[in-house]
């Protein structure tokens, strides 16, 4: 459920600023778009399997929506180790709200991250510097079992 927040807009009104709910956060291997405007999500996961450490992962993304908020904002979205070390991190993704009536997705894109170990490690997502949101991402050694979601 959606927040209110007691920051201005950047204008001299008294409206204070409603925080969008994070409807949804998925990694996967790649993002399409049809013709319609659709985005048509491949590969979800939520474990990457590997033979050997450190590995390389060619290409993942993460996909953030926001929704039923209102105002100006700055999401960031990382990737870091169990020991909260940053594995990579996305640019600042800036969006406005209009009205509650009214969503944003931001789809982050990090190709070529080096995974130094197995483990755990963890999607945070932020939304003007406070953290919304953190789930895991289990990197597991190829003899290891474990359903990867794959």
């Amino acid at each position: 459920m959606a927040d209110y927040d007691d920051r201005k807009q950047g204008n001299k009104e008294d409206i204070p600023v409603l925080i969008p709910d994070l409807q949804f956060s998925v990694l996967c291997d790649d993002v399409r778009q049809e013709i319609n405007g659709k985005l048509i999500l491949i590969g979800l996961f939520e474990a990457i399997r590997a033979r050997m450490f450190p590995v390389r992962h060619p290409m993942l993304f993460i996909v953030n929506r926001w929704r039923n908020g209102e105002g100006s904002f700055t999401e960031s979205t990382k990737l870091v180790t169990a020991r909260n070390q940053i594995v990579v991190q996305g640019p600042n993704a800036e969006f406005k709200l209009p009205g509650t009536h009214t969503s944003h997705t931001v789809i982050h894109r990090f190709p070529s991250i080096l995974f130094e170990t197995a483990g755990t490690y963890w999607v945070e997502i932020n939304l003007d510097g406070e953290l919304r949101h953190r789930y895991p991402i289990r990197l597991v050694s190829g003899n290891e079992t474990e359903d990867t979601g794959a």
